[in-house]
């Protein structure tokens, strides 16, 4: 079998399984994938997903890849997440027994330093009451702010553990997690970071057209079957004028 590792596709704050995945689950089932998604953090039905507290959309990621593994009779899974969806899988590797059963991370402008929305997120998380205000309609929110508890305790001890491959794929452009140095990882030898504009100096995308962008998704491929790696076009898109 080609591609032996079902892909879990993790989604992003606020983000339901469509919106983010629609263009890279067709891409990855044309290339020979068995590609899974799904919607935790939110809630059953409701178009915003992903905005509860990030342990507990990690505890329902986790039970899901549970199941992906149970009905395909995989042993390991790759996982590619968005935002979010790229961050909180290294809950599920750190917490919740995820080191056994994952193979490859792969994380588009993932926030695993969390951001500080240009100085926005940091202020705001300064004022008294905003915080849990904040956090009764996006408490995910808080846990991604630059600085927050969640975050030191997920990074402490270090970032990655030995036997997974991870690649962060992040663009200079990248509005959301911000500074956008903060999706790398901490450098070693299971690590891949790479910055879009290295590949492709004309791509322009930001972080919420990632999942949609050609060039990124050429290097998802890449970082999913290396043995078969191909060096992404690099055509620029034209913007769109109405």
């Amino acid at each position: 079998m080609a591609h032996p590792n079902p892909v879990l596709l993790s989604n992003g704050t606020t983000a339901n399984a469509y919106e983010n995945w629609a263009n890279l689950s067709q891409k990855l089932a044309s290339a020979g994938y068995c590609v899974f998604a799904g919607n935790f953090g939110g809630a059953p039905g409701a178009f915003l997903q992903t905005v509860g507290p990030v342990a507990d959309t990690a505890k329902a990621l986790a039970a899901f890849g549970d199941r992906i593994l149970a009905a395909t009779g995989a042993s390991k899974l790759d996982v590619v997440g968005h935002s979010q969806g790229g961050m909180n899988v290294r809950y599920w590797i750190k917490y919740l027994g995820g080191s056994g059963k994952i193979s490859r991370v792969v994380g588009l402008s993932p926030s695993n330093h969390g951001t500080d929305l240009f100085g926005l997120l940091s202020t705001l998380e300064m004022i008294p009451g905003v915080p849990a205000a904040l956090g009764t309609v996006c408490q995910a929110c808080n846990d991604q702010a630059v600085g927050s508890d969640f975050l030191a305790d997920l990074n402490a001890g270090g970032e990655t553990v030995p036997g997974i491959q991870y690649t962060v794929i992040q663009t200079r452009y990248d509005d959301v997690v911000t500074p956008y140095t903060s999706a790398f990882l901490a450098p070693g030898p299971n690590v891949k970071n790479i910055l879009l504009q290295n590949v492709c100096v004309l791509d322009f995308t930001d972080h919420l057209g990632i999942t949609y962008d050609p060039v990124a998704a050429g290097l998802v491929l890449n970082a999913l079957d290396p043995a078969h790696a191909k060096t992404p076009p690099c055509v620029p898109v034209a913007p769109v004028i109405s």
